[in-house]
């Protein structure tokens, strides 16, 4: 039986919220091991990264996700009950309610409504003539994804929305006043769209079909019951807010063509290239940190023992960043995609595995097709420069992005 490195620190749970994305990678590279124990959360927890690993952890006989995922995370990110936390057929019946909505004419919608929501507010970036890029993406994807889901969104409530779902985004790896904003988000949320479901239920609130509020309105569970109100509004959620999350990537998207501007004649000129920049963006730059599942029942593998109920990580950040995986993996090489279809084990910002049994996220598609909508944008709907500011990325702040919120200023349509 191998020994399985352990983290001597008695409670490594501080450790990882000074370290963030880095906290399991170094420790990896630490220990010559992509395996190690540690304790986090008062729990002892093991941690993995590479592709081995991704494989093994996307095992849903070795491991599942109910009572996996820390109650804070579930009460700002997640949402309690949420198709996360399912696992076997309960899971792949609430999964199957989402991939109904990935259908290339439905993802088409959603993207047709964000360049529409772009072009709507360049006039206005152009006489303000200075722009937080993330903050203003943000609002964009609020206005697309309510639309497409059939949420109803005054204009006026735009920006509340918007700080509302990222409070959820942000608030799970929070403490104190950060921490409470995102579980008041989530609790007004919740409370305002289980009052939707209901309303579509009972036919007060008409909705188009095959959008997301009545998809979720109308799914029934293996026994032929609809979600109860409170949960049909955490799936409506989950919907709404990962959607928005990615302004995120929205926001490295345009971070990375200002770093490497000898991509952006490529990526206008031609669709390949820009899907490679995409997958490049995606793969370099953090989104989450990890993910976590647990023990189903104990086994050994590679020699180290897994006990029945022991929490496990996945690293994401760190697996996309594996030198045994990545050719140098810390520099950005979009043409490392040229031909080549990412494998689901080695390239998982939004986790791995199998998108319609498994726990891989199913707005994946959504995110690839959102951010090659948003490089069209940058690179050929609109002109701006980036002036000095900072924009360094923190790998210890989880979300993270750069500080400055990427500045744009002297903006105008592109001739």
């Amino acid at each position: 039986m191998a020994t399985t490195p352990r983290d001597p620190s008695p409670e490594s749970t501080l450790n990882f919220a000074r370290e963030g994305y880095r906290f399991i990678g170094e420790r990896c590279e630490r220990y010559d091991s992509d395996i190690f124990q540690a304790r986090l959360l008062l729990r002892p927890t093991i941690c993995l990264r590479g592709r081995a690993a991704a494989e093994l952890f996307y095992d849903d006989d070795r491991f599942q996700r109910h009572g996996a995922a820390p109650g804070r995370l579930q009460r700002t990110l997640t949402g309690v009950g949420g198709v996360q936390g399912l696992d076997g057929s309960a899971h792949r019946r609430r999964k199957g309610m989402f991939l109904s909505l990935m259908t290339p004419a439905g993802i088409g919608d959603l993207t047709r409504l964000f360049a529409g929501a772009w072009q709507d507010r360049l006039p206005d970036w152009q006489r303000r003539g200075r722009i937080v890029l993330h903050d203003e993406v943000g609002g964009l994807l609020t206005r697309a994804v309510h639309g497409w889901a059939g949420v109803p969104l005054p204009e006026s409530a735009v920006r509340r929305r918007y700080r509302e779902l990222r409070a959820m985004v942000e608030s799970g790896a929070r403490v104190g006043p950060g921490y409470w904003r995102g579980r008041l988000a989530r609790r007004r949320a919740e409370h305002r769209i289980a009052e939707l479901v209901t309303r579509v239920r009972s036919g007060a609130l008409p909705v188009p079909a095959g959008c997301a509020l009545r998809v979720v309105a109308e799914h029934l569970d293996a026994n032929g019951r609809p979600l109860s109100s409170r949960i049909a509004a955490v799936e409506v959620l989950n919907v709404l807010r990962p959607t928005v999350a990615i302004d995120r990537y929205v926001t490295f998207t345009a971070l990375a063509l200002r770093e490497h501007p000898e991509w952006v004649d490529r990526v206008r000129a031609d669709e390949d290239a820009a899907r490679q920049f995409v997958q490049e963006v995606r793969r370099y730059y953090p989104f989450f940190p990890a993910a976590v599942a647990k023990v189903r029942r104990s086994f050994d593998w590679r020699g180290h023992h897994f006990p029945r109920g022991r929490r496990v990580l996945l690293d994401l950040y760190g697996t996309d960043h594996h030198g045994g995986l990545w050719s140098d993996p810390e520099r950005f090489r979009p043409e490392r995609f040229a031909g080549v279809t990412p494998d689901a084990f080695s390239l998982v910002p939004q986790g791995g595995g199998d998108h319609v049994t498994g726990h891989r996220c199913a707005g994946e598609w959504v995110t690839i097709a959102l951010m090659e909508t948003a490089l069209r944008q940058l690179t050929t709907g609109m002109r701006y420069e980036v002036p000095p500011q900072d924009l360094t990325v923190d790998l210890r702040r989880v979300p993270t992005g750069p500080a400055s919120g990427l500045v744009l200023t002297g903006i105008r349509t592109a001739n």
